[in-house]
């Protein structure tokens, strides 16, 4: 029997005081693509931290095996895209993608692959500071997509996106699905969601 990627078990998290998260399960099994739906402040984004490892949370979570931990091993498998990174100044859309390749060795796509399937060839040396929001949102897709990985969590990857490229994404995100990756996104467009094959609906607690 194939183990789960993701295990959680009464997960609760408390922010000043305040209950976050409480009694929260989910097991995620691999080549699925689970999307966690519910209202704004219902702790989804705080339960995509506690899956990366980067709060403090009561409960168990074993992430590919073991308690996620943000260390240099655990983030070789997995990939975060939630708010915008921090672009590095200098480089261009291109070399951010030349880099990821660079630091993590070949992966799914070569940059030149990226850049046309993200529809960034036209801005490709460019700074990310000077693009709009939505082009800024697929580079970061991009470069998450580009690098191997075994778990994708993603906090709302359709934010910025038009209707023509959220149905390529969901396409994008069914590949990866079918290479063998899981998916864990926080999204607000069950839409989106839908389109995704292999999805399964969580409600946030």
């Amino acid at each position: 029997m194939t183990e789960p990627i993701i295990v959680a078990r009464d997960v609760g998290v408390e922010l000043g005081g305040t209950p976050v998260l409480s009694g929260v399960h989910l097991t995620v099994a691999p080549g699925e693509v689970v999307a966690v739906l519910g209202a704004n402040g219902a702790g989804k984004t705080t339960l995509l931290r506690c899956l990366a490892g980067l709060q403090h949370t009561e409960g168990h979570v074993h992430v590919l095996g073991r308690p996620p931990v943000d260390a240099p091993d655990f983030w070789r498998e997995v990939v975060l895209v939630g708010d915008e990174p921090t672009w590095y100044p200098g480089l261009t859309v291109r070399e951010h993608l030349e880099l990821m390749r660079a630091v993590h060795g070949p992966g799914r796509m070569e940059a030149r692959e990226a850049l046309e399937l993200f529809e960034l060839d036209g801005c490709a040396d460019r700074a990310p500071s000077s693009l709009s929001t939505g082009q800024r949102q697929r580079l970061s897709l991009a470069m998450a997509l580009l690098r191997p990985s075994r778990l994708l969590l993603l906090d709302e990857p359709e934010r910025g996106l038009d209707a023509a490229f959220r149905e390529r994404l969901a396409g994008l995100l069914s590949a990866y699905a079918d290479d063998g990756g899981t998916v864990v996104m926080v999204t607000h467009d069950p839409r989106f969601a839908e389109n995704t094959r292999h999805v399964s609906l969580e409600a946030a607690a």
